[in-house]
């Protein structure tokens, strides 16, 4: 199958000629999968400390608009994240699946919340209940981690022992940890037995966070086989989801807990 990741930048004022690039690449390269970043359709509000009602009010809208137009990127499955305020007042980044026929799927709620400068998730949401369970995503299975999610290794074995093929990695994250995110992703794969894809915000403006790019697809080896750049932020690469079926039976993925 052919999957996409890319870094996209929502905070320098040409989202949409971003978003018309992106469209027109997965089209003419035919796309099956395509990750967006997290929560990308917004401004990143999260680099405020203090909660505003407003602003994720109008965050929450934003995405309400943008996912009314995932089909300009048909014919992939797409899969990103969210704000979105529960019937009971819950507020919480959901991560979702939508298929070109099917629809939206709610597909994880990030759980493992960061709160500091840049990055005050914690102050704008909440969790809902450690759910880290497999989905399917039109050809293949999917686990989700978003971002701090993926630190949590323990997960990431879970899925591979849901018979999950691809482990998806929305980020929010600053350039300066790049390296450290890299191993990470690297490391998701290898105890997983999975292909590790993420996309990344960008803010080529540094009005914000620091948020660096730089999505990647890994396999399930831990082989790093691409990564966007401000330069290229789009990747595209066919995938063998059978190589995770295989993985999942060799080193250290056999090994008994």
């Amino acid at each position: 199958m052919r999957v996409t990741v890319c870094e996209l930048d929502h905070d320098s004022g040409d989202f949409e000629k971003q978003w018309q690039a992106l469209a027109a690449h997965t089209k003419a390269r035919q796309s099956d999968l395509v990750l967006l970043p997290e929560m990308i359709f917004a401004p990143w509000f999260a680099a405020e400390k203090n909660f505003d009602p407003l602003r994720w009010q109008q965050a929450v809208a934003q995405h309400d608009r943008w996912l009314q137009r995932l089909g300009e990127l048909t014919p992939a499955v797409v899969l990103g994240t969210r704000p979105l305020t529960r019937e009971d007042g819950l507020r919480l980044n959901q991560g979702f699946i939508v298929h070109p026929q099917d629809g939206y799927v709610a597909a994880h709620h990030k759980y493992y919340l960061p709160d500091e400068p840049g990055y005050w998730e914690a102050s704008w949401y909440g969790r809902a209940g450690c759910d880290f369970t497999a989905r399917e995503a039109g050809q293949v299975r999917i686990g989700m981690m978003i971002c701090t999610d993926m630190w949590f290794n323990e997960h990431a074995r879970a899925y591979g022992r849901q018979g999950a093929q691809l482990i998806a990695v929305p980020r929010a994250t600053e350039k300066a940890t790049f390296d450290k995110w890299l191993a990470g992703g690297r490391t998701a794969a290898i105890v997983s037995g999975c292909f590790c894809l993420s996309s990344n915000r960008a803010d080529y403006t540094s009005r914000t966070a620091d948020l660096g790019g730089q999505g990647w697809i890994i396999d399930p080896d831990g082989k790093v086989l691409g990564i966007t750049s401000a330069e290229q932020p789009f990747l595209t690469i066919d995938i063998d989801p059978g190589h995770a079926v295989h993985a999942r039976n060799s080193y250290p993925r056999y090994v008994r807990e």
